[in-house]
């Protein structure tokens, strides 16, 4: 086993977000915010996952039914954070190394901070080590309670907080890493003397600051990094921040973003150098786009889309499936889904392909070169060969492509 291993909190049910749907499952630009916390492990070079599941479990367990190196473990109950952590006592029993705890619930983590929080923890080789964030207003969080030394002396829950511990302006966000075997002798001894009669991880940690081992706190974490997602506006104001995280590496890599407040791109869109994305475009799902191309505005692309380089998508143009080669040109009120596109290939405006025919979704195939005139209906299944050109106005099929043609 590696010489780390990371818990993941992802067991909770949310009455506040007022859901069916298991909490971690909710997306966020596309992904779900369990997601993004197991990238950000991966990337700090955990390779062994413990995934704590309770509420929904089977839906969570499914999406992410592909990933080997996760463990699911069941709590059962809902007894609080350190209860959590404790339901994985038999299969850490006998790890001697670090164990990063984290909440699933925490999209903008990234995995620079898992970094940063590794390393101190280990250059320190303290029992435990917190990643902290210093916010303007820290209302609901545990402040980070230090003596003037900067020695941390615990972690005061909002609702415990003194008027002058209110003050603290240093929280807790729950980033944690310790040393596995201190973590859960310290868990071992932990009560519910709380008024949810709930175990509390940061119980674990009172007690190895009373035993008088080391614990570290590094202030890491970004004010944005440090919300977790409770609710459905929280829930919102992550996508926000995800959004622009998301065009902002896009704009970096030399794609042009006109207008980012309004344009919408998902996580796992991937885009090539040059290319222009035009005012309220939308791009849901695992979509590629080549270089130099020109998309929107009121573009709609969906889950499948693929478009070679130099691809036009003009005013209300919606792909969905579809691959389009390099040079192919849809510019006005077109829908093109479940079809391929050859190279060059030029969609008149309002030109549709008629992919379901009310049982099952068939393929449209259009050559290079082709021409399908305005207000055009390509009934699927059907194959358009290379440098046809197809009157405005026509319902095709494969059996009247000829008499169609201009």
């Amino acid at each position: 086993m590696s010489d780390k291993v990371a818990i993941i909190l992802a067991a909770g049910v949310s009455s506040r977000m007022n859901t069916k749907l298991p909490k971690v499952l909710h997306e966020v630009c596309g992904r779900p915010m369990l997601a993004y916390v197991i990238d950000a492990c991966r990337k700090a070079g955990i390779e062994k996952l413990y995934v704590i599941v309770g509420y929904g479990k089977e839906q969570v367990i499914e999406y992410f039914k592909d990933d080997k190196n996760i463990v699911w473990i069941e709590q059962n109950e809902q007894k609080g954070t350190g209860h959590a952590v404790m339901c994985c006592k038999s299969q850490l029993a006998d790890f001697a190394g670090d164990t990063l705890v984290i909440c699933g619930d925490m999209p903008l983590i990234r995995a620079e901070i898992v970094n940063t929080l590794i390393e101190k923890h280990q250059k320190e080789t303290s029992a435990a080590t917190l990643a902290t964030a210093i916010l303007d207003d820290p209302k609901g969080y545990g402040r980070i309670v230090r003596d003037s030394y900067g020695n941390i002396q615990g972690i005061v829950e909002d609702g415990d907080c003194t008027p002058m511990q209110k003050t603290i302006r240093e929280v807790n966000p729950s980033y944690y890493c310790f040393k596995n075997k201190m973590l859960f002798e310290a868990l071992d001894k932990i009560t519910p003397d709380n008024v949810k009669k709930e175990y509390y991880l940061t119980d674990a940690l009172h007690l190895i600051i009373e035993a008088g081992h080391k614990v570290v706190a590094v202030t890491a974490v970004a004010a944005e990094d440090a919300m977790g997602v409770n609710s459905r506006q929280q829930l919102s104001e992550a996508g926000k921040i995800m959004q622009s995280r998301i065009q902002d590496r896009f704009m970096k890599s030399g794609v042009t973003i006109v207008d980012p407040p309004n344009t919408w791109i998902d996580a796992r869109t991937q885009i090539g150098q040059d290319t222009v994305i035009e005012p309220f475009t939308y791009i849901h799902g695992r979509v590629k786009i080549g270089s130099a191309c020109r998309v929107g505005p009121f573009a709609y692309l969906r889950e499948g889309t693929v478009l070679g380089d130099d691809v036009v998508l003009g005013v209300f143009t919606e792909v969905k499936n579809s691959s389009l080669a390099d040079g192919v040109r849809a510019r006005h009120h077109s829908y093109i889904g479940d079809a391929k596109l050859g190279k060059n290939a030029d969609i008149g405006a309002g030109a549709i392909t008629a992919n379901f025919d009310g049982k099952k979704i068939n393929l449209t195939q259009i050559g290079d070169n082709v021409f399908i005139g305005s207000g055009s209906t390509l009934i699927a299944p059907i194959d358009v060969p290379a440098g046809t050109k197809i009157k405005p106005g026509s319902a095709v099929t494969s059996e009247n492509i000829e008499e169609n043609k201009i």
